[in-house]
């Protein structure tokens, strides 16, 4: 066999474009920087990319976070709607090289929010808090048990049930305060069954 056949047989496809998942293989949440002012465009052309190339399992949401404004202008109200992130994309992937490369390589993409090619997913507090994807919780409490604040101004305080209103995601408990019982409205994620 020659030099030039066998360079040919061991020459193989760079590591970026083959299919190894670099996670736990789960859909998380990850922060793209893009050029500022290129988000919509960023998050339309990757959208496109996804679709073209069959990607929907890997690629499976694109948010540009915005919030709507009321301003008064000439004593007129006006909405408007401006980005709560400029400069960023939030995406919900599968990072596996292929997505990640079609990702990176987007144009008006800078990078991931992580450390060089290893991107750092949103935890779910973040992704809460953020208010991009609803998490449901679950509280398996009954009116009338005792529960305890885990996060929030009364973190660390007991208090009974009194209300719980599942759709919207709210417990009203009664909350000792200097000596007196008051009553608070708590969302599920800050409260805890004892």
């Amino acid at each position: 066999m020659s030099e030039l056949e066998n360079n040919k047989t061991t020459n193989t496809v760079s590591p970026l474009l083959g299919e190894g998942i670099r996670g736990d293989g789960q859909a998380k949440w990850y922060v793209v920087h893009t050029y500022s002012g290129h988000e919509a465009k960023v998050k339309v052309n990757i959208e496109k990319m996804v679709e073209n190339r069959g990607m929907q399992d890997l690629i499976l949401d694109i948010v540009v976070p915005t919030e709507d404004r009321v301003e008064i202008k000439n004593g007129q109200r006006k909405i408007r709607t401006s980005k709560m992130f400029p400069g960023y994309v939030i995406i919900k992937m599968i990072v596996t090289n292929e997505s990640w490369y079609l990702v990176r390589n987007t144009q008006g993409v800078t990078g991931f929010v992580g450390h060089g090619s290893d991107p750092i997913p949103l935890t779910d507090e973040e992704v809460g808090r953020m208010g991009i994807e609803k998490v449901y919780i679950d509280l398996d409490v009954e009116i009338g048990e005792t529960i305890k604040v885990i996060s929030g101004p009364f973190e660390g305080f007991m208090g009974a049930v009194e209300e719980i209103n599942k759709e919207k995601q709210i417990v009203k408990v009664k909350v000792s305060m200097f000596g007196r019982e008051t009553p608070v409205e708590l969302e599920f994620s800050q409260v805890d069954k004892i």
